[in-house]
């Protein structure tokens, strides 16, 4: 299965937590790098985080920086969204997917082989 699979969302109060999963069963999966994603009702999908293959290089937007944190467990297949201190507008869906070209890291169009998206509310 080439296609990832996100799980882990939730309904959750002001500051509170979660941590989302993204799984592939292929082993290809642990060489690339790897993007979190959003998208609220009426927004574009906007970049969370990401991480390299190996899980040596992270980033992160602005926004939920100092508050998530992204990693990988290879052995797995496995790339992690530990979500901390939520606020109302970290609502959204949340996609992952596989970084496929030289892109932006921050670029939707650098990734493929979307997940269906896992829904997180945070209510105030």
């Amino acid at each position: 299965q080439v296609q990832a699979v996100e799980s882990g969302g939730g309904l959750v109060q002001t500051g509170g937590s979660l941590r989302l999963s993204c799984a592939a069963s292929d082993r290809a999966f642990r060489a690339y790098s790897v993007g979190w994603f959003r998208q609220a009702p009426g927004k574009e999908r906007e970049f969370v985080a990401a991480i390299s293959g190996s899980g040596g290089s992270t980033g992160y937007a602005n926004s939920v920086k100092g508050r998530f944190t992204i990693s990988r467990d290879n052995a797995k297949n496995t790339v992690y969204l530990q979500m901390n201190s939520l606020r109302p507008e970290d609502t959204a869906i949340y996609y992952c997917a596989r970084k496929t070209t030289v892109d932006k890291m921050s670029d939707p169009a650098a990734y493929a082989f979307w997940g269906q998206g896992t829904q997180v509310t945070v209510s105030s």
